[in-house]
């Protein structure tokens, strides 16, 4: 009884820590941001751009997104077009595929990053395995926005969430990697 008890307890404060914001010292770089994923040894792949405006009267920042998909190779991968950056593994983006508020603040990136999920599979592969899904957990730094790539199963939005005004993807969802074997583990936004 006791056991189940502390385990309750335990659980809530673990999703009570996941929605606590997060301490920041640095602010959000707020304009036309460049966006790069960067390989294991350091060198930068730029995907895109954001554009990032307060909104007036609130802590909340609007974000505009723009992958470059023209960087990107076409697959055609469990009879979907996919876009994928070809390297060691490739990196294919699947963008969000439901409604958003395209909305973060210094202490809460969640949208920005399920707008930047990306699945990844191994060259010689057919076929897309969502299980494989990489989700880059995002900080505030100084030099801009940083990620560090962590796992999901991307299988979860083959149906729209219940609530469609709460990013779908929390604690429980996303799970550490072995950054070393991701192709391309670490994202920039500056």
């Amino acid at each position: 009884m006791r056991l189940a008890t502390l385990a309750r307890h335990a659980a809530a404060v673990t999703l009570l820590l996941w929605q606590m914001p997060i301490a920041s010292a640095a602010s959000l770089p707020l304009g036309d941001r460049s966006i790069y994923l960067l390989d294991n040894q350091g060198s930068e792949h730029r995907i895109g751009r954001v554009e990032l405006q307060q909104q007036a009267g609130s802590d909340l920042v609007a974000y505009q997104l723009e992958v470059d998909t023209g960087r990107f190779a076409d697959h055609f991968l469990s009879m979907k077009e996919m876009k994928c950056l070809e390297g060691p593994e490739h990196m294919c983006f699947l963008p969000y595929p439901y409604d958003n508020p395209h909305t973060l603040s210094e202490t809460d990136l969640r949208w920005l990053e399920h707008d930047l999920l990306f699945m990844f599979k191994p060259p010689s592969q057919f076929g897309a395995n969502f299980w494989n899904g990489v989700y880059y957990r995002m900080t505030v730094t100084d030099g801009g926005i940083e990620g560090e790539a962590r796992a999901v199963d991307l299988n979860q939005l083959a149906a729209p969430p219940d609530d469609l005004t709460q990013p779908p993807f929390g604690i429980h969802d996303i799970n550490e990697t072995e950054l070393e074997q991701r192709w391309l583990p670490r994202l920039i936004i500056r």
